[in-house]
């Protein structure tokens, strides 16, 4: 993707895009389109100690100025107190993100262009430069501005010292009390020990998010490389854990290997369906407490969650077919199942995992049958999954913790007031901001998904079912306390003295699992026009509906109100995908539903140019113009829009193939 001057004709407007990079270990670095950090989480090297969390941030920035014929040329774009104290991007000519940032400067007769990415498997970063210099003899300095510290933090010249030692081509940086060792080092050049502090850096970002806008950045010195009259030279900065000696035209042809070799493997020709998978990949990371790989939920600020993963999983890599890294994550969960329940996130310290969710073990089911139907790989499912997902069954039905378990009529019911048990989870001290225990919607229809998978292996496998018979009750319950008088819509919860009708986007999973709940024609074409009608919002279906009074449209301003209207209002790029599957199964799968399917999706193709580069934001506003939020790179809304892509609009899954390859064979 490409981007010129017209994407930052000023300060504001070439800081609403981010690029990202990342190291496979949770580890990143992000940044603006102009090169101002805007965000405390915005850095060239956010380091995870303990992967894929532990983060800190250890090198901000890296501030270059050309001296050339006896005038200055800085390239670095930063705010301080309040505003815009330097401004580079006036240099700025174009910006390539394919798939890692690339700058191109260029002023006299001077080009200079840089590369940012990352050292797949190490906490380290690199910048790569290619400097052509013009006529006159020149010089360019390098000002690395370091740090360590949280990822949510700041950080302060009074809080905390550091201790510098120069080294070959270098200097190694470290807190004066202890802590992890920057190595910094340049391929070319000299680095000149100067220490000092660049006071106030203001972060526009976390004021508009009513949080701690400014901190300081500590100053090792800085590296000066010379060029002769005419000189082309290539070089680069390195930042990590452990000093990094390569070549770095050769270490940045190896990671775009690697993404390409993916994005290669998944098999698609599509323009968008590749972007995606390399988007995807930001997320795949490995866990050191499990020694195993997960999912990290998004960027700049979520790791690895039990519930994300499942439902971002499929999309992630199913579709994308790293069916070995499926098999690994749909084991690790396994593993670590406890009372029906799997983590909703590992401690890294070795204590319990949390299991506070009641939705994460079903769509873990969910993960694990579309598992096997992409890869038939009964082995591993019925050695592996199968004795988990009977207990799961067994547990729900009887009772396991939080208040979870089966009803008479067979329905789930979970939580109590005050507990926050599903997606919709936003809690502020003691204020629930979208209550919803009892009997959630989606809760019913994935309960009822994982029975029916378990009756379809359990004859697969002639293999004795937890629960027997026990799915035709929950269809049956399910359509007498669900379906609202009126018929066009479902409740939300069906509590114990009253029901919830709300409409908000979760009963649309009642339609687009594997097992629908409802019968799709019948049942389903009202439900689907009701959440098209007044949920969809581009890139995303609303939280609530606009006509309700606790509709909150714009998510901004401090905690309180952006986790005010994080489920009462605000889009999810997630809902997408499972709203593009219920829309094609209504509809029969016809011509038409797939055309319409991909027009849904078209908006996306425009947004991998916006706010995230290359990726899918979490949220978006509920009111026009769907302002991106939250998150730039969201693991389930990369996922799901891919799959949705993927099994909806170019019909390649494997139900798919297997329905055209029939109609081959009979000439139907």
């Amino acid at each position: 993707m490409h981007f010129g001057k017209a994407d930052w004709r000023d300060f504001d407007r070439g800081t609403e895009k981010e690029w990202l990079v990342t190291n496979g270990l949770g580890g990143f670095g992000c940044g603006t389109l102009i090169g101002a950090n805007t965000r405390r989480y915005h850095g060239l090297l956010v380091a995870a100690l303990t992967p894929p969390t532990g983060r800190l941030l250890l090198w901000s920035k890296l501030d270059e100025r050309f001296v050339a014929g006896g005038e200055v040329f800085n390239l670095a774009v930063n705010q301080a107190g309040g505003r815009v104290t330097e401004s580079g991007f006036i240099h700025l000519q174009r910006v390539k993100v394919d798939p890692f940032p690339q700058f191109v400067y260029a002023f006299r007769d001077v080009s200079v262009e840089k590369t940012v990415f990352m050292v797949h498997g190490k906490n380290a970063t690199v910048v790569v430069y290619r400097v052509r210099n013009g006529a006159a003899p020149a010089r360019m300095i390098l000002v690395p501005l370091v740090n360590c510290r949280d990822y949510h933090g700041n950080t302060y010249r009074d809080q905390v010292s550091f201790d510098v030692r120069q080294g070959a081509r270098g200097v190694e940086v470290q807190p004066a009390a202890g802590g992890p060792i920057l190595h910094l080092r340049a391929t070319a050049g000299d680095f000149t020990l100067q220490p000092d502090w660049y006071l106030g850096v203001y972060y526009a970002a976390e004021a508009e998010r009513g949080l701690n806008p400014s901190e300081d950045h500590f100053i090792p010195g800085f590296f000066e490389v010379e060029f002769g009259p005419g000189e082309e030279r290539v070089f680069a900065v390195t930042g990590g854990l452990e000093p990094l000696d390569l070549n770095p035209e050769a270490a940045l042809r190896e990671q775009r290997a690697r993404l390409d070799e993916l994005v290669r493997r998944a098999g698609y020709d599509d323009w968008f369906a590749r972007r995606l998978v390399r988007a995807g990949d930001a997320f795949i990371a490995h866990r050191r407490s499990t020694g195993k790989t997960t999912i990290i939920a998004g960027y700049p600020w979520f790791t690895d969650w039990g519930r994300d993963a499942m439902i971002a999983l499929p999309g992630l890599t199913l579709v994308t077919k790293r069916f070995a890294t499926a098999r690994e994550i749909l084991e690790t969960f396994a593993r670590y199942a406890e009372g029906g329940l799997i983590p909703n996130f590992f401690p890294d310290s070795g204590e319990r995992p949390l299991y506070n969710t009641v939705d994460a073990a079903l769509w873990f089911c969910h993960a694990a049958y579309r598992y096997l139907v992409y890869t038939g790989d009964d082995s591993f499912i019925r050695k592996h999954i199968w004795p988990v997902l009977q207990d799961i069954i067994k547990c729900y039905f009887e009772g396991t913790e939080y208040n979870i378990g089966a009803d008479a009529d067979g329905l789930i019911r979970a939580g109590g007031p005050g507990v926050q048990l599903t997606w919709m989870d936003a809690k502020v001290n003691d204020w629930v901001v979208t209550p919803r225990h009892g009997k959630p919607v989606e809760v019913q229809a994935l309960w009822y998904n994982a029975l029916r998978v378990s009756e379809t292996l359990g004859r697969r496998y002639g293999l004795p079912e937890a629960g027997p018979g026990l799915a035709g009750k929950v269809r049956e319950s399910f359509r007498r306390e669900f379906w609202r008088p009126e018929g066009d819509y479902l409740y939300d919860v069906v509590g114990d003295e009253e029901k919830d009708g709300s409409l908000r986007p979760n009963q649309i999973l009642s339609l687009s699992l594997a097992f629908p709940v409802l019968d799709p024609v019948r049942e389903g074409r009202n439900i689907v026009r009701a959440v098209w009608r007044e949920l969809y919002a581009h890139y995303g279906l609303r939280s609530l509906a606009p006509r309700d009074p606790r509709y909150r449209g714009v998510y901004r301003g401090d905690r309180l109100a952006r986790d005010g209207a994080y489920h009462q209002g605000t889009a999810w790029s997630w809902l997408m995908g499972p709203f593009i599957t219920a829309y094609r199964r209504v509809h029969g799968y016809s011509y038409a539903s797939r055309v319409r399917a991909g027009a849904f999706l078209a908006p996306f193709r425009d947004h991998l140019r916006d706010h995230g580069i290359g990726s899918v934001s979490e949220i978006f506003d509920g009111d026009e113009p769907v302002v991106p939020r939250g998150c730039f790179a969201q693991a389930w809304g990369v996922a799901e829009v891919l799959r949705a892509y993927v099994e909806d609009v170019l019909e390649e899954s494997p139900e798919t193939q297997r329905i055209m390859a029939e109609e081959l064979r009979t000439g139907g």
